[in-house]
């Protein structure tokens, strides 16, 4: 693995394709033996710091209209979370069911799971029937893995059958040393970044890009109105530029006051800080508040000068989900994907059929979707939100980090990579939005509190 990293850093990425395949690479993991170890606790109790631990890992086949990539660095997303405290399933049943599809498949039913849903590196090896991607070039990789054998993924290839998150459904995630893509995720590493800023956007910038802007989603347009939750956070960080960007006007909500001058800086107008509001969505356990929802929506009128939002980019679910069904407008949508705070979602029906709203469901991106949203990241359109980076072996500390909240904006790994800011090819670029790139790094330790 050495040769392979040093042959990257003095960029000698030709050589690349002659150097042989390193037989194991080291990858974070959980364990199929563990995974009932946080058996009767509760969630915020689950330690993603016992469950994931650093494996030696058997360097897997590369198949057809695959590759195989030198991770330089990745990224955490709630996904790892998830897999790390085995919620709301453990993912070795993920493993389990697509082994089962093909003999080709079968090599990610393994008893630990090297997970990672974001990298940026080097293609290494590419697999049978693969034209359009070479050993040694630059790439980040997107995270949504399909098969396209059913006519159903081919409209959308959300809709494929087969359609899974890869690094979270399937084996061989990015972080680690080595990752095992299908060719159709991988798009052009944005020139300007290093390797840890060009790893953080893949999932969320996607995810919200869907969300927001296209036609699958919400169909943002000039001019609206939207109420973006966690406004500072992984996912909503990157929803707030995407309005910004396209002429919206985004209503960021938070849960601080350093969090809400961080929406301010990013040029947002409009915040709310739930906790000096002190917002409550819930009488108790088992009771929403309608009153809560609709003091909520009062403060969003104030703010807006009497407009409701035309959009409600929803993602925190149980806790959040009722007042976003309340606050849209008359004939407005909720799009939503995740449910960080619980699946089960209460809202009243009435304030849905009766003001003729709609509640889209949003998961990830397609390739094209995907390719968009790395485009506005390649033109310096959209950055980076990334707050801090650990290296390889501490990606439980950091996966922690995130299950409690304890960051803003997304949490980077340094997976080959020997330290930050490596990468970097178009400085001129860089030096233009230098400023913008490093957003959240200079108030990463005043972050705190729940979204």
């Amino acid at each position: 693995m050495q040769d392979v990293l040093d042959a990257i850093l003095a960029d000698r990425t030709g050589e690349l394709a002659g150097m042989p395949v390193p037989p194991t690479y080291r990858g974070m993991a959980v364990q199929a033996a563990e995974q009932d170890m946080f058996a009767g606790m509760a969630t915020r109790d689950k330690d993603p710091r016992k469950s994931l631990r650093m494996v030696e890992a058997r360097t897997p086949e590369v198949g057809p209209g695959e590759a195989l990539v030198a991770v330089m660095a990745s990224a955490i997303n709630y996904n790892t979370v998830w897999t790390s405290i085995f919620e709301p399933v453990s993912t070795f049943s993920f493993l389990r069911r697509y082994g089962r599809t093909s003999p080709l498949a079968a090599r990610h039913d393994l008893p630990y799971h090297v997970v990672g849903s974001d990298l940026a590196g080097v293609v290494l090896r590419t697999g049978p029937g693969v034209h359009l991607w070479k050993p040694g070039q630059e790439v980040v990789a997107h995270c949504l893995s399909v098969e396209l054998e059913d006519p159903a993924g081919h409209d959308d290839t959300l809709l494929d059958p087969q359609q899974r998150i890869w690094g979270y459904e399937t084996n061989f995630g990015g972080l680690a040393e080595l990752a095992l893509v299908k060719t159709n995720q991988l798009m052009p590493k944005p020139a300007h970044l290093s390797w840890e800023e060009a790893a953080a956007p893949g999932l969320v910038n996607s995810t919200a890009y869907r969300q927001l802007v296209s036609k699958n989603g919400a169909r943002m347009k000039q001019g609206d109105h939207i109420l973006i939750w966690g406004a500072s956070g992984g996912l909503g960080s990157y929803a707030t530029q995407l309005a910004l960007n396209g002429g919206a006007v985004p209503i960021c909500v938070v849960s601080s006051a350093a969090k809400a001058e961080l929406c301010r800086r990013m040029g947002a107008e409009l915040v709310i800080d739930r906790t000096a509001g002190d917002f409550r969505f819930w009488e108790d356990e088992h009771t929403p508040s309608i009153a809560g929802w609709r003091r909520f929506g009062q403060a969003i009128r104030e703010l807006t000068g009497g407009h409701d939002p035309d959009i409600v980019f929803e993602h925190p679910g149980r806790d959040t989900f009722g007042a976003s069904v309340y606050v849209a407008r008359r004939g407005g949508t909720v799009v939503t994907c995740a449910s960080t705070t619980g699946y089960q979602h209460h809202f009243d029906n009435r304030y849905l059929w009766m003001h003729v709203k709609r509640i889209i469901g949003s998961h990830f991106a397609n390739y094209a979707e995907a390719a968009a949203a790395n485009r506005l990241i390649a033109r310096g359109a959209i950055h980076p939100t990334l707050s801090r980076t650990y290296p390889l072996a501490e990606a439980g500390q950091a996966a922690h980090d995130v299950h409690q909240n304890r960051h803003q904006g997304k949490v980077g790994v340094l997976c080959l990579a020997p330290q930050e800011g490596l990468g970097v090819r178009d400085p001129e670029l860089r030096a233009r939005h230098l400023r913008s790139i490093n957003r959240f790094r200079s108030d990463a330790s005043a972050a705190q509190g729940p979204l």
